[in-house]
């Protein structure tokens, strides 16, 4: 047997968030590496779902695209903080997370050879996603200390073979939340060049500077996009995967149709849970944003004290810095070591670049945890200087 993984999955192996958890579990690290909570999201939220176990509410197969309660909260939440209108029957589809939608979105809609251009660092399953769909990756990449997008260099990355731009806003891992007018010069390209985008917005209610804006009320953005995003980073139920598309009817159901052979359905309770979930008033969303907001107040400077060079996040709750300034050169034995070194864990953010070169020396910071584990964790972290 000459061959196992298939050679377009060659190079990618086990994600470093894996990786670097099970670091953080066999030496008793705090883990700010990987994107989840230490808290669960709201108590009635949980019972909801507790409560629709209990009465056998989803506890089978729910429908395919979603059960109707959640797809008409999914529209509902579009409609209220954006203005933007999807029929719920044919417009709104559920699944296993925002993962899953940008994987059945690429399979779906990218033929073998097809070019994708995504804004680079990403997140490493856009590679992967990618690649199982035979596509041909063209990273954009953003750059230190704000990373903007480079319109030039984005235009200049368009050939006869470029089918889409995956694009994420606000930014995993930078925390760059682009711009009205940065955006607006992307749907202009997409439009010029009859593009399609796939847009991640999984950290829509995440914006501590400026505003997030979709792309997909741009003119002539409606019927080119497919909007994505997710209940686990807006509600603290990351195990819980419970994601959504929003598009066109004839988009829907072509991300639909590579769906259905992925999970088919997931999380039948969790969706009754969520549907109740986007509901919450304004206060709920907005106390959340201030209090993450005032966690990235607490590790940039914190972070910074220690020598950090600190790249501080208008969005997410990553924040990007550069080790170079304490005499670290390589971003990956940094990370593999710190938790010998100081009980934390952290991702080396060259892992999520195509331009190596240009993630050496970054190191990325999850602070979506309780204060006084932040605050811990910087006392440790402090051990390395």
């Amino acid at each position: 047997m000459t061959r196992l993984l298939n050679r377009r999955l060659a190079g990618l192996g086990t994600t470093i968030f894996a990786e670097m958890s099970a670091r953080a579990v066999a030496t008793g690290s705090i883990n700010l590496g990987q994107g989840f909570p230490d808290t669960d999201g709201p108590r009635e939220i949980a019972q909801a779902a507790a409560d629709a176990i209990m009465k056998g509410h989803g506890n089978q197969y729910p429908p395919g695209p979603g059960i109707p309660e959640l797809r008409d909260a999914i529209a509902t939440h579009q409609r209220r903080f954006y203005g933007l209108s999807y029929d719920p029957a044919t417009e709104v589809l559920v699944t296993a997370g925002a993962t899953e939608a940008v994987a059945a979105a690429l399979l779906a809609l990218v033929e073998p050879g097809d070019e994708v251009i995504a804004f680079e660092p990403y997140y490493d399953s856009y590679a992967a996603n990618i690649a199982m769909a035979g596509g041909v990756r063209v990273p954009v990449t953003l750059r230190p200390p704000a990373f903007r997008p480079d319109l030039d260099e984005l235009s200049a990355a368009i050939t006869k073979s470029t089918r889409m731009i995956l694009l994420n806003t606000p930014h995993n891992p930078t925390g760059a939340v682009f711009t009205h007018q940065e955006l607006q010069a992307v749907a202009q390209l997409a439009i010029e060049h009859d593009l399609l985008v796939i847009t991640d917005e999984v950290y829509e209610h995440l914006v501590f500077a400026g505003e997030h804006h979709p792309i997909v009320r741009f003119p002539g953005m409606r019927e080119r996009t497919v909007s994505i995003s997710s209940a686990g980073k807006t509600f603290s139920f990351t195990g819980w995967k419970i994601g959504w598309v929003t598009s066109t009817p004839e988009l829907t159901t072509a991300v639909k149709t590579a769906k259905q052979f992925l999970t088919y359905v997931s999380g039948g309770p969790f969706q009754y849970a969520i549907a109740q979930a986007l509901a919450l008033p304004d206060s709920y969303y907005l106390q959340l944003c201030d209090d993450l907001k005032a966690k990235r107040d607490l590790m940039a400077s914190g972070l910074a004290d220690i020598g950090f060079t600190v790249y501080e996040p208008d969005g997410t709750y990553f924040i990007t810095t550069d080790i170079a300034a304490l005499g670290d050169q390589d971003g990956i034995e940094f990370c593999r070591g710190l938790p010998e070194r100081a009980g934390v864990v952290a991702i080396p953010s060259v892992v999520f670049y195509d331009d190596k070169e240009a993630g050496r020396t970054q190191v990325r910071f999850a602070f979506c945890k309780r204060k006084d584990v932040l605050r811990e964790a910087l006392v440790r972290l402090a051990k390395i200087t």
